[in-house]
């Protein structure tokens, strides 16, 4: 197969998309051959991937791997995915979470836990499906624009893929961040300004060089199909069925509602069960252009600028943020906001309940689950799963001011007795 873009002609292998079959706007539904495009051409509205899946059977996807390639028959990748060097993220931990659920006054309550990803964040699952991609295109740099784990990411997915990667942070990045992207790569670029202007860079070198892949701007629409495995794992993970309740964080919004989209797709297949699933979303206070709107009760998203620690989260024009609250209202969920010491205090929560450390989005989301129940937003006698979607070790700055040594004490019983900790 062959196709025109405004640079270059490509010629794709035969399945080199699986059983993907266009692009497909998701405002007016003009539809467009696969390729490197993320823009509609009549719109310019967002595209995504349309599929004709055919029959997929549980039994088909529990015989395949233990990572995200047994998935494949519903994602935009090759049969012979598992052939091509890659991370092989995926099938994290679903813990269920009897100490937390008990503090919030919750009747059952599970975490997924997607710390234990390769680069321990969810974004190894959508770099995974933008590296196949970006292979089939023939592209010859691997980037991102990224407020963090992304960045962590691409640089380690390209390092394992033998592919030149290059990453643009914003310049007030954490530093254990910056680390974990920089040992994997001698392309580190830092930024002055916030993700927002990362971005609109991106997407200007995106348009001048062709041979560029950047995983969230000319890919995207392959890239952002990774998000829906968490969705297809939570409800295998459950026994093949959804829950009732999810609580999402939100920075560009588009991991929201790919797990939407997972689970419409696994009703549609018939392997689970249709049933009413609430989705709501979590956002810091200092980036809330989401949780504004849906407050406000209105449709457009207005920018706000940046100002929160929960910079993974830090996305003050967040390109499905829309769509987010299309799904919550349809839902009957909600998009709900936090402030930083709330977050931070969700870190420490989270961790001396259920063992788990997680990054300030994972700590805004647990956040945001506490401050739903007291405020009768969500049911607590309802299945509910919370998303944690990074390790603590990459922030640790955001709660290091807050938990610490107890006391510091001779080395003598004496000593230790005196301080009151038997």
């Amino acid at each position: 197969m062959s196709l025109t873009t405004p640079d270059q002609t490509l010629t794709l292998r035969d399945g080199a998309f699986g059983r993907a079959t266009c692009l497909t706007c998701r405002e007016c539904g003009a539809t467009r051959d696969l390729g490197p495009h993320y823009a509609c051409y009549e719109c310019f509205g967002p595209l995504e991937i349309g599929y004709d899946f055919g029959t997929v059977t549980r039994e088909q996807i529990e015989a395949g791997p233990a990572n995200i390639w047994r998935y494949k028959a519903l994602l935009p990748v090759p049969d012979d995915i598992e052939s091509s060097p890659n991370l092989e993220p995926g099938f994290t931990r679903l813990l269920e979470a009897r100490n937390l659920a008990a503090e919030l006054g919750l009747t059952k309550l599970w975490v997924k836990d997607d710390s234990t990803n390769p680069t321990n964040s969810f974004k190894d699952r959508v770099v995974a499906c933008a590296l196949s991609a970006a292979r089939e295109f023939g592209s010859t740099v691997f980037a991102c624009p990224s407020t963090g784990n992304l960045a962590n990411a691409v640089a380690a997915a390209g390092a394992r893929a033998g592919i030149r990667t290059v990453v643009f942070i914003p310049s007030d990045l954490e530093t254990p961040k910056q680390v974990n992207s920089a040992i994997f790569t001698d392309n580190l670029v830092a930024v002055d300004g916030t993700y927002d202007d990362v971005n609109k860079l991106a997407s200007e070198i995106a348009g001048e060089d062709p041979g560029w892949a950047f995983v969230n701007v000319n890919v995207r629409p392959f890239y952002a199909e990774g998000s829906k495995t968490l969705g297809y794992e939570i409800a295998e993970q459950l026994g093949w069925r959804l829950p009732d309740q999810v609580v999402i964080p939100v920075a560009s919004g588009s991991q929201l509602t790919k797990v939407h989209k997972a689970f419409r797709e696994l009703v549609e297949l018939g392997l689970v069960e249709d049933k009413p699933c609430r989705i709501f979303g979590a956002q810091a206070q200092g980036c809330n252009p989401v949780a504004t709107a849906y407050k406000d009760g209105v449709d457009a998203i207005r920018p706000v600028k940046p100002d929160t620690i929960a910079k993974s989260l830090a996305i003050g024009n967040p390109a499905d943020g829309v769509y987010v609250l299309d799904i919550a209202r349809a839902t009957d969920g909600a998009v709900e906001e936090v402030d930083d010491e709330q977050i931070r205090d969700a870190i420490v929560l989270l961790a001396r309940t259920e063992g788990i450390f997680t990054e300030t989005a994972g700590g805004t989301t647990v956040a945001v689950l506490k401050k739903l129940v007291e405020t009768g937003q969500l049911d607590p006698t309802l299945e509910t799963v919370v998303i944690n979607t990074g390790h603590g070790l990459k922030t640790l700055d955001a709660v290091a001011g807050s938990v610490g040594p107890r006391a510091t004490i001779a080395p003598t019983y004496d000593a230790f007795t005196a301080a009151g900790i038997a």
